[in-house]
């Protein structure tokens, strides 16, 4: 399976996103699942911005690697499930042949809750660190539901 977050520039939410991704997919063992960004107004190759940066590294994480990429058709296509920051990341995802594997990544797991995840570009490290707590709690809902699919999927 392969997993993509897409927000605005990919220097922020969706670079946290794949990093807390990876951590929770290796903490469960599954290695047949990857996990990758892209930002629909992204700069190629930007860093990740350094409120991301500093709160992965609070974490055990490092984004020092990371490189922006542009969401296109060929990643959209080669992706199974897409999880948006925001409803116009969804929008556009569609409609470059996402549809049917997009989601709200809020509403991927709770349907009954869509929001946005809130952009800290610009704010201080508190924003980032509140940003961070949020897609810590969701992506878990995330995990969970694709540990109910792939048990359903063995038996």
């Amino acid at each position: 399976m392969r997993i993509l977050f897409v927000c605005t520039g990919n220097t922020c939410r969706s670079p946290l996103a794949e990093v807390i991704a990876r951590r929770e997919i290796a903490a469960r063992g599954w290695t047949d699942v990857q996990v990758s960004s892209a930002g629909t107004n992204a700069w190629p190759d930007a860093p990740a911005s350094d409120g991301s940066l500093l709160v992965a590294l609070e974490h055990g994480m490092d984004l020092s690697t990371h490189r922006a990429r542009l969401l296109s058709p060929s990643m959209v296509a080669s992706n199974d499930v897409i999880l948006t920051m925001g409803p116009h990341h969804r929008e556009q995802a569609e409609s470059m042949g996402g549809a049917g594997k997009s989601w709200l990544l809020t509403a991927f797991a709770n349907p009954q809750q869509p929001r946005a995840i809130s952009d800290p570009f610009g704010g201080d490290l508190d924003v980032y660190r509140d940003t961070y707590n949020d897609l810590v709690r969701e992506i878990g809902g995330v995990i969970d539901r694709l540990a109910v699919q792939r048990a359903k999927d063995m038996r």
